[in-house]
């Protein structure tokens, strides 16, 4: 892939990220925007690997030597590809976690009401 065209590709993602995550404090943004850049690096370059994982394949051929048997093995772009993708779940994960919390609300079932609204017998 053309170095700009992966440049352009990991910007857009770092203005994606940062649209989400951009609304925090200064001291928790400057941590943030480092796993940001990871990130958006590490997500095109998970991309690039998928593209040629579906147009290689996982595992090729290969053979020790010229009077050797070919025996199949994993590409090492698929080793590659897993060790990468953990890497930028981690990064998703613990850039998650810095969100704030968002108040859960529970759905009212019309209890509350139905007790309060009860005239004593």
């Amino acid at each position: 892939m053309p170095p700009k065209k992966r440049e352009t590709r990991i910007r857009a993602e770092e203005k994606r990220l940062r649209a989400i995550y951009g609304g925090m404090d200064g001291k928790r943004y400057a941590v943030v925007d480092g796993l940001i850049q990871r990130a958006a690096n590490h997500r095109v370059q998970l991309e690039d690997f998928e593209k040629d994982l579906a147009e290689h394949g996982y595992v090729e051929m290969f053979r020790q030597g010229e009077n050797q048997k070919p025996y199949e093995r994993k590409r090492p772009t698929a080793d590659l590809y897993n060790t990468l993708n953990g890497l930028y779940q981690k990064e998703i994960k613990q850039l998650s976690d810095l969100l704030p919390k968002e108040e859960v609300k529970e759905k009212d079932d019309g209890y509350e009401d139905f007790v309060n609204g009860r005239e004593d017998i």
